[in-house]
């Protein structure tokens, strides 16, 4: 079985980003379903910007965030003691010969994003984009 011609190694395959997508939109939905049997999750709003995973599939990585930001540390403990049964409805959902190890990790793209703003809203930096 031969390397796909159009793929370097640089970056993900389509493949990749097809599954790591299919994760990502089963994960928010079982997560805002609240069909996980934990009242201290279900209680929590929780977004799933953006999952990757291993060249194998066999490790998802899930980077989420809690509505507003706030408990953060809390959603990573209460998603840790409850992934066996998120990788079970994941896998039941998808056709995967094996169920992915998620893991997971608070999404600081929405940080970078506001640090973004604030620099772009800085007078010198407006001056030298307004030219």
């Amino acid at each position: 079985m031969g390397k796909n011609r159009f793929h370097e190694g640089s970056g993900p395959s389509q493949r990749q980003l097809r599954v790591a997508e299919l994760i990502r939109r089963t994960l928010a939905e079982v997560l805002a379903r609240g069909d996980v049997h934990d009242p201290e999750l279900n209680a929590m709003s929780i977004t799933v910007g953006e999952v990757r995973t291993s060249p194998d599939l066999k490790i998802a990585t899930a980077y989420v965030l809690p509505l507003g930001g706030r408990g953060q540390e809390d959603v990573l403990k209460l998603l840790a003691r409850n992934k066996s049964e998120l990788r079970r409805a994941v896998s039941k959902k998808l056709a995967l010969k094996f169920a992915p190890d998620l893991r997971f990790q608070l999404d600081e793209t929405f940080d970078r994003m506001d640090d973004t703003r604030r620099m772009l809203d800085q007078d010198d930096v407006r001056r030298d984009t307004d030219a």
